[in-house]
């Protein structure tokens, strides 16, 4: 048995370190001022925090979310001298959007095959079900009788990993719509818009848990292969005051029904809570983000919205060890590597 630890985080911007000079994929320069955490990152502050957060987490494969636009840059980013290790990386395309899902495993821990992972382009009608699920479709995300016309902003990344004792698992990545308002409206509007974006992504779970899930989990030629559903879903467990209008929690929809317990995904990060918070619903040690209140000054709210979530089709209890990087060493992340991001790493423990 062979186990990785595998990662994901949304390295926030991530796209905007690469620029292109005579035909060539480069960085940009040292001091250009970038986005990311902090007002005024520079290309080589972001670059030292990124990879010092890697480097201290030790990562075997890593889902990168907010990830560079093709697998070129993605993987010059990860053959930089600061960077330990060696690394095979594949960016999912995603016409005409930026922050794409990509993944990064390494090469040279012994841990993989060569090649370390096949991809499933989600935009080719040859990978089935992940291009059903993800392509354009409509749906009634209101229930009112008129459907709407949804969309994957960014594809799913869809691969298969080959373990060197000759496993394999399967891997999906996830960005998906934000609930985010990030400007100032009347009030009826802000809520209005709160409920579209919600809408939005409750339609998304849904399409991709019936199109792709259920079939995945149904489907004799992989209903036995172990499955990582992972990301940045932009939602956490229950309703908040816009999803109990719909009467829906996305993730949870993701997730599974009850009415199909044997299709439900499991959560690795809920799996680490003590039994006492599992009980109590309590998932304040679980955030993986935090964001200013779009009213009262000097207010911040922790959310939980990245998430590692497992079929129940492996071996025993083969996806463990959930967890939160909020902290490396003593230090909380964003003090020891303050251009790094403003979502932390999450990781579990994969054993195959």
């Amino acid at each position: 048995m062979t186990e990785i630890r595998l990662g994901v985080w949304n390295m926030e911007w991530l796209n905007d370190l690469f620029a292109s000079e005579g035909g060539q994929l480069v960085f940009k320069s040292d001091g250009s001022k970038v986005r990311g955490p902090r007002a005024g990152n520079t290309v080589a502050e972001r670059r030292e925090s990124l990879a010092g957060v890697l480097n201290a987490l030790a990562f075997d494969a890593v889902v990168v979310v907010e990830g560079p636009n093709t697998t070129a840059e993605l993987q010059l980013f990860f053959d930089s001298p600061e960077i330990d290790g060696a690394w095979r990386c594949v960016v999912q395309r995603s016409p005409r959007m930026s922050q794409c899902v990509g993944i990064a495993v390494r090469t040279d821990g012994g841990k993989f095959a060569d090649p370390p992972l096949t991809q499933f382009d989600a935009l080719e009608a040859a990978s089935g079900a992940i291009n059903k699920a993800s392509d354009p479709f409509d749906f009634d995300s209101d229930d009112d009788g008129i459907p709407e016309r949804h969309k994957f902003e960014r594809r799913p990344l869809y691969v298969e990993l080959h373990l060197a004792d000759g496993a394999a698992c399967r891997v999906v990545g996830l960005h998906l719509k934000s609930k985010g308002i990030f400007s100032a409206y009347e009030w009826s509007r802000w809520w209005a818009l709160a409920g579209a974006n919600r809408m939005k992504l409750l339609a998304q779970c849904r399409r991709f848990r019936e199109v792709f899930l259920d079939a995945y989990l149904t489907d004799a030629a992989t209903g036995d292969v172990p499955l990582v559903v992972c990301g940045d879903i932009n939602d956490g467990p229950g309703f908040d005051t816009s999803e109990m209008r719909l009467k829906a929690s996305a993730v949870e929809t993701l997730m599974g029904s009850v009415w199909r317990p044997g299709l439900c995904l499991g959560n690795a990060l809920f799996d680490s809570l003590p039994a006492k918070d599992q009980d109590a619903l309590d998932f304040a040690d679980l955030a993986t983000t935090r964001f200013a209140d779009p009213i009262f000054n000097d207010t911040f709210h922790k959310v939980w919205i990245d998430h590692i979530l497992y079929a129940r089709n492996g071996r025993g209890a083969w996806v463990t060890n959930g967890q939160v990087h909020a902290r490396i060493g003593n230090q909380p992340i964003w003090r020891a590597f303050p251009a790094a991001s403003d979502h932390y790493p999450v990781s579990a423990t994969i054993a195959l």
